[in-house]
C-alpha cells in the first residue's frame, strides 16, 4: 500500500483504498518491478525500480484503486488524517462545524477503512489552504462521500484552523484463527474475495507479528512461532506499520505465521450482591448499609479451562484469590464496616501456551452508609412483613369462598320450597273439591 499511496498521490486521486494483482498481460506491454517505496515519494519515479520498460516478474498487472475524491492528510497512517475534499481540481479543507459522525462514517468507508474512532478539529493541523464552502448532508449509508447531499453553509461558522481531523479503525481485514481468542492464532488476511494464511520468513516473523497484534487492537507481540505444514503468501513488515496492509506482499509460499498477542484474555466482569437487601444504587455507584453481609462475584467468557481470580481491595494490601470455578468466583463479607469501604477489582489469571496472562476488570467502588434502623431490627420488620401479607392473602381469598357456600346452601333452600309448593298446588288442581277439603284439613 506504500507504493499505491505513491500512485494515487502521483495521480492527484485522493487516499489509497486497495490493491490487487491483475491478469496476466497479454497484449505484449512490459512494465517495472518496484522494489520498494516509502510511501512519502511525490511519483513512484522516485522509488526503487528493478529493470527498465519491459522488465515484470510473473507477467502481472497490479490493480490500484483511490478514493478519488476525499483523502485524509497529516495522519500516522492511511486511516488517518485532515479530511480533505477534490473541489474543481484542488483540494479543500472541511471545516469542523459542516462534519458530523454520519459524515464522519461515510469517509471511512470511502477510503477503505473501519469504523470512525475520532473525530476532532485541529487535530492534524487546521489546514492553511482552501476550506470547503458547502456542509455535508450524509445519512451515514452511502459508499461514497460524492453520494451524499450538501447544503450551502448558512453562517459563517468555520473558524480558521478548525478543520476537521479524522481516526478510523483499521479494516477488518485480519484475524487470529485457531488460538481460542481474538488474540491469538493463526494469522489470516482477506484479500480478493477470500481468507489468505499469511507466512513470513524467520527475520520478519516479529515485526508482523507486532503490526498485527497493534491492528487488531491486542497489545504487544508476546510470541510469532512458524508454522509446522501451512504455507501462506509472504508479508514483509518493518513493525512500525499501523496494518498489513501498509507492509510489502509477495506471492510467494511462505511457512505460515501463529502469533499470541498480550491481551489475550477477555476482561472479566465484577458485580456485588447482597441477600439481605442492604445494598442500592448511590451517586457513585454501589451502597451498603453497616452490619449486612455481601458478596462480591468475578467471572469471565469460557475461552480456557482454570485459572484463577484475584480480588484486590484498592489503597490497601488487601487481596483474596480463588480458583475459577466455571469460570467464576464468589468472594463473601460478613458485616459491613467502613474498613470495606474502596474501590475493588477482579485480576483473572491463567496460563496458556507457555505464558502467564491477566487481565484486569473495571473497578467497582463500593461506599458504607449507616442504615437507618439497626440490622436485627429490620429483619425482624422482613418477616413480620412477609407475615403479615400471607395471612392478608389467605383471608381475602377464602373470605369469599364461605360467603359463595352460604348463597349456595340459602339458594338451595328456596328451590326446595318453590318446589314443594309446586307439587302441592298440581295436586290440589287434580282432586276434587271434597278430596280438597279432606286434603286442606290434613295440612
Amino acid at each position: 500500500m506504500k507504493e499505491v499511496k505513491v500512485v494515487c498521490r502521483e495521480m492527484d486521486c485522493g487516499n489509497p483504498v486497495s490493491e490487487s494483482r491483475g491478469p496476466m498481460i497479454e497484449d505484449g506491454r512490459g512494465g517495472v518491478r518496484l522494489l520498494r517505496c516509502s510511501g512519502h515519494e511525490s511519483s513512484i519515479r522516485q522509488c526503487n525500480i528493478k529493470g527498465g520498460p519491459g522488465f515484470c516478474i510473473g507477467g502481472y498487472y497490479h490493480h490500484v484503486t483511490c478514493s478519488e475524491s476525499v483523502r485524509l492528510v497529516g495522519g500516522a497512517g492511511l486511516c488517518s488524517g485532515r479530511v480533505e475534499v477534490k473541489s474543481n481540481q484542488s483540494w479543500a479543507s472541511v471545516c469542523e462545524a459542516d462534519f458530523d459522525r454520519q459524515d464522519a462514517e461515510v469517509v471511512c468507508r470511502d477510503v477503505g477503512c473501519g469504523a470512525p474512532a475520532a473525530l476532532q478539529g485541529g487535530l492534524y493541523g487546521g489546514g492553511g489552504g482552501q476550506t470547503w464552502d458547502k456542509e455535508f448532508q450524509c445519512k451515514g449509508n452511502e459508499s461514497l462521500l460524492l453520494d451524499c447531499d450538501t447544503s450551502d453553509r448558512e453562517n459563517n461558522t468555520c473558524l480558521p484552523g478548525n478543520a476537521v481531523g479524522l481516526t478510523c479503525s483499521e479494516p477488518d481485514d485480519v484475524r487470529l484463527v485457531g488460538g481460542g481468542s481474538r488474540c491469538a492464532g493463526g494469522v489470516e488476511w482477506y484479500y480478493q474475495g477470500e481468507w489468505r494464511i499469511v507466512g513470513a520468513d524467520d527475520r520478519d516473523q516479529e515485526d508482523v507479528a507486532a503490526v498485527v497484534c497493534r491492528q487488531m487492537g491486542c497489545g504487544s507481540t508476546v510470541s510469532a512461532l512458524r508454522g509446522d505444514t501451512t504455507r501462506g503468501f509472504g508479508v514483509f513488515c518493518d513493525g512500525d506499520e499501523s496494518s498489513l496492509r501498509e507492509c510489502s506482499r509477495s506471492y510467494y509460499l511462505l511457512p505460515g505465521l501463529t502469533v499470541i498477542c498480550s491481551d489475550l484474555l477477555v476482561q472479566p466482569d465484577i458485580f456485588l450482591t447482597d441477600p439481605m437487601g442492604g445494598v442500592f444504587r448511590g451517586h457513585q455507584g454501589p451502597e451498603m448499609f453497616r452490619g449486612y453481609n455481601f458478596t462480591i462475584t468475578c467471572s469471565t467468557q469460557p475461552q480456557y479451562p482454570g485459572g484463577s481470580f484475584l480480588l484486590t481491595f484498592t489503597g490497601s494490601n488487601r487481596t483474596q484469590t480463588q480458583p475459577a470455578v466455571n469460570h467464576s468466583a464468589a468472594f463473601l463479607f460478613p458485616a459491613a464496616d467502613d474498613s470495606h469501604q474502596g474501590n475493588y477489582s477482579c485480576v483473572y489469571e491463567n496460563d496458556v501456551f507457555s505464558h502467564n496472562f491477566s487481565s484486569e476488570s473495571e473497578l467497582l467502588s463500593l461506599t458504607i452508609t449507616a442504615s437507618p434502623l439497626p440490622a436485627f431490627i429490620i429483619r425482624h420488620v422482613v418477616v413480620l412483613l412477609i407475615l403479615l401479607t400471607t395471612i392478608t392473602t389467605s383471608y381475602l381469598y377464602y373470605k369469599p369462598t364461605r360467603r359463595q357456600k352460604r348463597v349456595n346452601r340459602v339458594s338451595s333452600m328456596d328451590l326446595y320450597v318453590n318446589a314443594m309448593e309446586m307439587v302441592s298446588l298440581s295436586s290440589r288442581a287434580e282432586a276434587g273439591p271434597g278430596e280438597e277439603r279432606a286434603a286442606q284439613g290434613t295440612e
